[in-house]
């Protein structure tokens, strides 16, 4: 699986979001332009002592990203979306998508793809902390393989 920041905003969001990776087995892209450098304490401090292991892509732009992908699937988790997270069938090599903190996805990309928005239902809230949804998301399509792609042994 992989996790695709889109010009995240927050270096403790990142961190804690590289740790589920690091858990999870999951390949963690990041899209330039990013809000923090990569040498934040706040970022490192939220990875722990993880970052050894974590399976980091640093892209500087959408089209960079996109010209890296080979061909998997896409899905773009937004709040608003009319297509629960848990409806698709997931792959092992599928991609998430997750715009910043501030601003979400750019309506440019949702319109291209938007047969592939998916989004985590809630009420009383605009939205959920970016941390907290990508690891309601991951843990929904690794349960989806068995906990199986991707564990280390």
């Amino acid at each position: 699986m992989n996790v695709v920041l889109f010009e995240p905003e927050i270096p403790s969001n990142t961190g804690n979001i590289a740790r589920l990776c690091v858990a999870t087995g999951t390949r963690l892209h990041l899209i330039r332009p990013l809000g923090f450098f990569l040498t934040d304490k706040r970022l490192r401090r939220a990875g722990l002592d993880y970052w050894e292991h974590l399976q980091l892509e640093v892209h500087d732009s959408w089209e960079d990203f996109l010209a890296s992908r080979c061909g998997a699937r896409l899905f773009f988790v937004e709040t608003g979306g009319t297509r629960d997270y848990t409806q698709p069938t997931y792959e092992a090599d599928d991609y998430f998508v997750f715009g910043s903190e501030s601003s979400g996805l750019p309506a440019s990309i949702l319109e291209e793809w938007c047969e592939q928005i998916i989004t985590v239902p809630q009420v009383r809230v605009r939205s959920l902390n970016l941390a907290n949804t990508v690891a309601i998301v991951v843990y929904e399509a690794w349960r989806q393989l068995g906990f199986t792609e991707g564990r280390i042994n």
